[in-house]
């Protein structure tokens, strides 16, 4: 099997240069098509995310001319200078291909490690392959392999498990103090790219309502239609308070927008219900004093970032767990494979032995049928298709010990089970 894998990714080309050869899926069945026709290989598959555009191909013996064929395959198609698109191409083969694929389907090799995301755009890319009639055969298994692996290490490690993003640290945060958060209600303030994050990860959660009060109420509903959300304005925040479970807070303002006397107002009409505030901001939208009051829990970026720090550790740890089972995967996958390298020996020998025995088993019957002796006829049998199975092993064998191949000789030993003659 020679499995190619040349590809660009978030560590070695800038955003100008990935942005330049992704593909939208309209182009990938004839893309694929196209590539298996140019590039000398036969299967393909393409996988091509914001972070990284990767080709999985299966090549004949010449990977080098396959790899070439390949990256000139891209550059032309997508009108890129090669050694422009050559200085940022990284280039796998055999072993190193499968090793860079599980790393990349189990998270190992993305933008945050361990995010789960990659796994399902690579199945989806094996799936349009197979569709496009381009994955078969050598890539089918290897994708199975791959996928397989990549779901023992989501299993058997919690590589993926913590958050290290301050938008998912600070979501998790609320669900320390709310075990679900489906009747919950959030204030978010802001409208900048950690706002729209974090309103992505409630609404994953389920939370039922979602309010984003901003300075300007334009950008505020931009924000708010991606979510189903409500827009409000600053001055709004004291009365929607009052309903809010979550708040979180990220705005660029230099004075703090949310006050201990506001936050005590509504907790009394609240009655007290408990209030999770989140304040990623820098300086701080929300007054250090509020964490004085009841029934609030009040957290800081210096929180968050202590969190994301020791779950990037966390994620290191059992990152180095994750490899250990891929390399494990990898010695599976060149048993496999030697396996099936002998699967045609063997059936070859097979075949060999079959028509000796067929040869004789004919002899003897024409014999029984012209009136021979039955037992010298099953002795002949036996003696002639003996004497022809182990002729060519005997000449083999011979012509080693002339050639003074004692290796051979012991390997003949292994093969046929003998003992030692001394023993």
């Amino acid at each position: 099997m020679n499995l190619l894998v040349i590809g660009i990714n978030h560590n070695s080309a800038p955003v100008s240069i990935r942005e330049r050869v992704a593909f939208v899926p309209e182009q990938m069945h004839g893309a694929l098509r196209d590539a298996v026709a140019s590039t000398g290989v036969s299967e393909l598959a393409i996988l091509s995310t914001c972070n990284r555009t990767e080709l999985y191909g299966i090549a004949g013996d010449d990977g080098d001319a396959a790899a070439a064929g390949m990256l000139d395959w891209l550059s032309s198609y997508h009108h890129i200078d090669r050694d422009e698109l050559s200085a940022c191409i990284y280039d796998h083969r055999r072993d190193g291909a499968l090793k860079h694929m599980m790393e990349v389907a189990a998270g190992l090799d993305s933008m945050v490690l361990g995010e789960p995301q990659i796994l399902g755009q690579m199945k989806s890319a094996y799936a349009v392959a197979v569709d496009a009639g381009t994955a078969n055969g050598v890539l089918h298994r290897t994708f199975a392999h791959v996928f397989s692996v990549a779901k023992r290490v989501r299993t058997d490690t919690a590589v993926g498990e913590n958050p290290v993003s301050v938008a998912y640290a600070a979501v998790n945060l609320t669900q320390h103090v709310f075990s679900s958060l489906s009747s919950c209600t959030a204030l978010l303030i802001g409208a900048g790219e950690t706002i729209e994050l974090v309103a992505r990860h409630l609404h994953d959660k389920g939370v039922k309502r979602l309010i984003i009060a901003n300075r300007t109420l334009e950008r505020a509903r931009e924000l708010a239609e991606k979510f189903g959300a409500e827009a409000v304005m600053l001055a709004d925040i004291p009365h929607c308070l009052i309903g809010a479970d979550i708040v979180v807070a990220s705005t660029a303002s230099q004075l703090p927008i949310l006050g201990k006397g506001a936050v005590e107002g509504a907790l009394k009409k609240r009655k007290h219900r408990p209030m999770v505030m989140v304040d990623i901001a820098v300086p701080r939208d929300i007054e250090p004093q509020v964490a004085e009051l009841a029934d609030v829990y009040l957290y800081t970026v210096d929180d968050l970032r202590e969190i994301v720090e020791e779950n990037k550790r966390a994620r290191q740890s059992e990152a180095r767990k994750a490899g250990d089972i891929i390399s494990l995967a990898l010695a599976e996958w060149e048993s496999q494979l030697r396996a099936l390298d002998a699967v045609g020996t063997v059936r070859d020998y097979r075949a060999q032995a079959e028509q000796l025995r067929d040869t004789e088993l004919d002899r003897a019957l024409r014999n029984l049928a012209r009136g021979d002796d039955a037992e010298q006829v099953l002795e002949q049998l036996a003696r002639g298709l003996t004497n022809k199975l182990i002729h060519s092993p005997t000449t083999q064998i011979k012509e080693a010990g002339a050639k003074g191949r004692t290796d051979l000789i012991h390997w003949a030993r292994e093969l046929f089970q003998l003992k030692d003659s001394d023993s």
